[in-house]
């Protein structure tokens, strides 16, 4: 099958060979070219260029013409959590009401209130909560996502979780990465005895979820009041010996040293980073970890922002998730986290699409097949409604610009 998009007023984050991707300055460098064409073949990207050199001379399965539309790469949601059973409406409604997050957490609500509902909850009707969300996700543009396991907190209930995910890579052309999170919280039945089970993630579920090929990453809360870096340090060390590379919670409410043990793993991303000290920041430079902000939680939760701008301008790269969860964050709409970036934290259009593309998809481990239109890549990409430039994107916050989503070549 072999299709042509013409008479594109923009095609965006055009690369001719594969970037691993952006930071400090270049961030705010986004390549595209206007007037163009684009040519798939099934599932991959063969071809671009301006109008001008379109092969006429090829037969094509079917020729779209998005005269006065944009075309971008879809997004690239490198920390989410979709996997969960019900919802938390009632703390929404309790934070209103003037209790914060730690509050809610210490009288049972929170992380525990999930797992308990999610360890209720049958696998198939887990799962088909989890595909409605996958399904909306996939609409707003997102076309390769993480998932984290963590709101299960038992052997059973955590492998259940990783099995929704796998059913989920089977079932649905987006890409799909699995991060183990059994350190997210601790059980109410290991009140006070945190290093017991510390050892029964490290000592039980974790060589199950390596035995299946549960999971490609692992992950753990390193905050004040969850996990610390000592724990950190000694559940990376576990995930090493089954070839598991960290993804971490860091630097939420508190800056503790996380980033820090992120860096010494070689962590993929350490991701939160509201809380940032100049250490922080100057750890994180020539690392191949990138920094992840979730500034969807920032806004739920009123919570501080991320600081991009200090951050960038300090030559970092930053990649931009959405943390899709029933606590924090209850959506998974990159258009709204690519706009909030642009209002609250003061990053550029291109710095913030650069990020919630290029950068989120190394922050996958996808940066060669994902994140830009280029030759070879997957044919994932949006076209976005007739708007005047993509800065509209950011811009019309809350409404999002897409007429058309494709994934793998195929129209969602």
């Amino acid at each position: 099958m072999k299709n042509a998009f013409i008479n594109i007023k923009e095609l965006i984050q055009i690369e001719d060979s594969p970037k691993k991707y952006v930071s400090g300055k270049e961030m705010n460098n986004l390549p595209t070219i206007k007037n163009a064409f684009l040519i798939i073949e099934n599932d991959i990207i063969s071809d671009f260029g301006f109008m001008e050199s379109f092969p006429n001379n090829i037969y094509f399965d079917k020729i779209f013409d998005v005269t006065d539309k944009l075309i971008l790469p879809t997004w690239c949601d490198s920390h989410t959590h979709i996997v969960y059973a019900g919802n938390r409406s009632q703390e929404f409604v309790d934070r209103i009401n003037g209790l914060t997050y730690e509050q809610i957490a210490n009288k049972g609500g929170g992380i525990l209130n999930s797992a308990k509902l999610l360890q209720k909850t049958s696998e198939e009707d887990l799962y088909s909560q989890s595909a409605l969300r996958l399904e909306e996700i996939m609409h707003l543009g997102t076309g390769a996502v993480e998932i984290k396991s963590g709101y299960g907190l038992t052997k059973e209930a955590e492998l259940k979780m990783l099995n929704v995910i796998k059913k989920l890579k089977e079932n649905y052309p987006i890409a799909i990465k699995a991060t183990f999170l059994g350190a997210h919280a601790l059980p109410n039945e290991y009140k006070n005895r945190k290093s017991d089970y510390l050892k029964d993630v490290i000592d039980t579920i974790l060589p199950q979820v390596a035995k299946e090929n549960l999971a490609e990453f692992i992950d753990i809360f390193c905050e004040t009041g969850y996990f610390s870096v000592e724990d950190t340090n000694q559940l990376l060390e576990a995930g090493k010996v089954y070839g598991l590379q960290p993804k971490i919670h860091v630097n939420q409410f508190n800056a503790i040293g996380g980033v820090q043990a992120g860096v010494k793993y070689n962590a993929l991303s350490v991701d939160h980073l509201e809380e940032m000290r100049e250490e922080d920041i100057e750890c994180l430079k020539n690392t191949i970890t990138m920094p992840v902000a979730l500034p969807s939680c920032s806004y739920f939760l009123s919570i501080p922002y991320t600081p991009a701008r200090k951050m960038i301008d300090a030559g970092l790269p930053l990649a931009l998730a959405t943390d899709y969860n029933p606590g924090s964050t209850p959506s998974g709409n990159m258009n709204f986290v690519v706009s909030t970036a642009c209002v609250k934290m003061k990053m550029t259009p291109e710095e913030a699409i650069n990020a919630a593309t290029i950068n989120g998809a190394y922050a996958m481990g996808l940066e060669k097949t994902h994140g830009s239109i280029c030759r070879g890549k997957k044919a994932n990409f949006i076209v976005t409604k007739k708007i005047p430039s993509y800065n509209f994107i950011p811009y019309s916050f809350g409404n999002h610009q897409i007429e058309k989503v494709f994934i793998e070549g195929i129209e969602i």
